[in-house]
């Protein structure tokens, strides 16, 4: 039985940058939906991948693991991940596990797509 509670959707900007637009839960249950997406920004051509956090509703330590394994994959392909949208409380966790530190945090998608092109 999946509690998978997430919806994403791609959106491309350029042929290199795409923007994952999360609605939900990110947690260990929405792996696949959260891959898939990113799987389907790298296949169309992204190079920089903007995640757009304005519609997440709750992430556990699961939901920030995944977020690694999707970190190391984007390193692995030469590729930058941004991010926009995040309450504070996950901008503290962002910056208590240094994510922000490799995941560009911005203030909103103007920020974010401007330091994307």
């Amino acid at each position: 039985m999946s509690d998978a509670n997430l919806t994403t959707t791609l959106r491309t900007l350029t042929p290199t940058v795409a923007i994952m637009d999360i609605v939900g839960e990110i947690t260990g249950y929405t792996e696949d939906d959260l891959m898939n997406s990113y799987t389907a920004a790298t296949s169309a051509g992204a190079q920089t991948i903007i995640l757009n956090f304005s519609g997440l509703d709750y992430m556990n330590s699961s939901g920030i693991g995944l977020l690694v394994t999707m970190l190391i994959r984007v390193q692995r392909q030469q590729q930058r991940l941004m991010a926009y949208g995040l309450m504070e409380h996950y901008q503290q966790i962002f910056s208590l596990t240094r994510l922000n530190e490799a995941i560009a945090i911005f203030a909103d998608e103007a920020s974010a797509v401007a330091a994307a092109v």
